[in-house]
């Protein structure tokens, strides 16, 4: 089992191109079913949700090729997209 704290120190590199994506700052839960649906890692500039704007990259955890000592290993194939915290609210 591993703990939040311990996700959260671990890089995501990207295994399509090598690129570093940054580290963990959040978890998508389905409360419903229990399981985790995506990680969430600050867009480029930020630093655990500060000194930038809203956006982050959203990763489903089907995309999760690996979990190691200190990384963790992802396929996105294509352009990962930028998600908005605040998107909702602004089409409201």
């Amino acid at each position: 089992m591993v703990k939040i704290s311990e996700f959260q120190i671990k890089e995501v590199v990207n295994i399509i191109d090598g690129k570093r994506l940054g580290q963990i700052s959040d978890l998508e839960i389905d409360l419903k079913a229990g399981r985790v649906e995506a990680i969430v890692v600050p867009g480029e500039g930020r630093f655990f949700g500060l000194f930038s704007g809203s956006n982050e990259y959203v990763i489903p955890w089907r995309n999760i090729v690996k979990i190691g000592k200190d990384v963790v290993l992802v396929r996105v194939e294509e352009p990962l997209k930028l998600e908005s915290k605040h998107a909702d609210e602004e089409l409201s």
